[in-house]
Formats: C-alpha cells, structure tokens, sequence
C-alpha cells in the first residue's frame, strides 16, 4: 500500500494563482500522451506516485487526452482508487471540454450542453464528485461566450468545481470571459496558453500583460516544445523521437540544422548553469514570477525526477537572459 514521503513539500515552491487563495507547484504534472492504454499501468502510477512524493500536487487532465479520449482520465481514476485517495484534499485535479469527444452536434466546442455533460462524464471516469478546476479548452467561435462561461460558472454552483480556468484564449477573449465570469460572481482563476523558448506568443501577443492586469494566474503548456528543449534532438533526428514518426505536433521538417545549431548554443549556456537544456527551458518560462506553473509530461519516474530537479535554480542574471534572447531571436 503506498504511503506518501513525509517530506514532499519540503523542496518545491508554491505560487499563488491570481488573486485567489489558490497555490499550485511550480511544477505540475500533465497527463497529455503517456497515459493511454499502450503504456504500462504499473509505470502509470509509478509516475503518479513519484510525482506526489515531489511535492507536485496538482494534476492536469483533459477530456480528450489519452489516446484515445477519455483514457487518461480512466488511468488517473484507477491509480487515485488504489494509491492515491486518502490524499485527494491535498491534491489539485483540473480537466477541459472543447475538443472533440463524440460524434454529433453536442460532442465538441463550447455549448452549455456539451460542457456540462462532459464534466459529468470526466468525473465519472475519475471516480470524483468534483475537480478542482474546469476549462473551457478552446473558445467556440460559435457560441455566445456568455453562454460558455455561463456553463463553467454552473459547474461551480453545482459543486462540481471549485474553480474555472479557459486554454488558448487570445487576450482579448480572456479579458471579456473574466469581465462575464466576475459579474457571475465566478472569478477567472487561471489561464492554460502554450509557452516556450520557442513560442513567446503569450509574451508578444499581449496575453501576459492581460493576465497580469486581470490578476489571473498561469499555466503553461509545452513549455519543452514537443521535446525540441531537451538533449533529443542535439545531433538531429533520433530514431524513435517524436519526429521521426508520424506525430502531427513535431514534424522532420521543423529540426533543421540551423535550429539543431541553436539548440546546442542553448545547451551551452544550460551547462554552465548547471542544468540541462529542459531544466534550463523550465527554469526560463518560470523566470520572474508571471507564470504560476509549468506543465510536464513524464513517460518514466526518471524523467519526471529530471524536470522536477529544475526548481533548483529558477534565478537568471542578465547576461544569460540576453544570450539566451540572441539565440531565440536568432532562431525566429
């Protein structure tokens, strides 16, 4: 029977999200790709396990992700049965409907209707009575986002969320979704984008500046890009990466060796920080404080007890953050 390590809040810091009163680990875990059924249970909840033992509390779910949709939360709902239940008040559970999820004119996007019978079955799947945080995973541009926040407020009102977040808003969406929300008397909490080294859209766009002005938190995506920031692709392609299969998210034709020569520059600066290049990439959209959390994936304990070793130097002095922006700006 697994009991959890006595001193997993020990290490990891804690940020505040928003203006809540709501603390998420800088890290935290996300069950995209690694917890559908051609990985092995017992590695499943091995992560799981390791991950709590880190101090990493909370746990990032979609309806859809697996493969196929709907597995990972069937995975994460069988390894909180039997490892992990006599902890749920300490742990942190979100999930998101706006994917597809089944066939029809319900099964998809941002209606009343299709939000709300998502939720009832992610938390079917998982075995709660409610998650912690529930997203709108993308905006519908044909639905009234009245009608979509309105949904996530009566997630709220039925006791089946204690908060609300949105994923890949523009910052104009998310400043209209938090103007409905409060006048609901259901604050944003939280904002999912996709953030990297390699993708400062968040940055350039306007979107951190908006959550910094609405006071809501962050958590970020991809903040490894697909793989690219870690040591896999430093000599090229590997056989068995991402991108040398047929992965929709990382194709051949994005590592090229100009971007391969400027991963390496990355590196570079990585090691004498004492990091690795994914630690470093961690440690980077960390930097300053904006961001509330960063969202790993792990296929192995191991690789989760890599990411998590980047809290141990979150700082940059000026000199790497300027050799780091003339690498990037480099690599467009």
């Amino acid at each position: 029977m697994y009991t959890a390590h006595p001193g997993r809040y020990e290490q990891m810091p804690y940020r505040r999200t928003g203006r809540s009163g709501l603390k998420l680990p800088a890290l935290s875990l996300g069950l995209w790709h690694n917890f559908g059924p051609d990985r092995p249970v017992d590695t499943q909840r091995a992560i799981l396990r390791r991950a709590f033992d880190l101090g990493v509390t909370h746990f990032d779910l979609a309806n859809n992700y697996g493969p196929p949709p709907g597995a990972a939360e069937s995975a994460f709902g069988e390894a909180l049965k039997a490892d992990l239940r006599p902890y749920r008040d300490e742990m942190v559970i979100s999930t998101k409907a706006g994917y597809l999820m089944w066939d029809g004119p319900y099964g998809e996007w941002g209606s009343r209707k299709y939000l709300l019978s998502s939720l009832d079955q992610s938390l079917s799947r998982m075995g709660l009575e409610y998650v912690d945080i529930f997203y709108s995973h993308r905006p519908d541009p044909d639905t009234p986002l009245e009608e979509t926040m309105g949904a996530l407020h009566s997630a709220v009102q039925q006791g089946k969320a204690l908060y609300v977040g949105v994923s890949n808003y523009s910052p104009e969406e998310t400043r209209e979704a938090a103007r409905i929300l409060e006048g609901l008397g259901t604050p944003l909490l939280i904002h999912q984008p996709r953030y990297s080294m390699l993708d400062r859209r968040p940055e350039e766009s306007g979107l951190l500046d908006a959550l910094d002005e609405l006071q809501v938190g962050s958590i970020v995506y991809s903040p490894l890009e697909q793989g690219l920031l870690t040591s896999r692709y430093l000599d090229g392609i590997p056989e068995g990466s991402r991108a040398a299969g047929d992965s929709p998210f990382l194709t051949a034709d994005k590592v090229t060796g100009e971007l391969v020569g400027h991963l390496r520059t990355l590196n570079g600066i990585a090691a004498a920080r004492g990091q690795s290049l994914a630690q470093m990439a961690l440690a980077w959209v960390l930097r300053g404080g904006r961001v509330t959390s960063a969202l790993v994936g792990a296929s192995s304990p191991q690789q989760l007890e890599d990411s998590v070793a980047a809290i141990g130097n979150l700082a940059f002095d000026d000199d790497e953050l300027s050799r780091i922006d003339e690498v990037l700006r480099a690599a467009g």
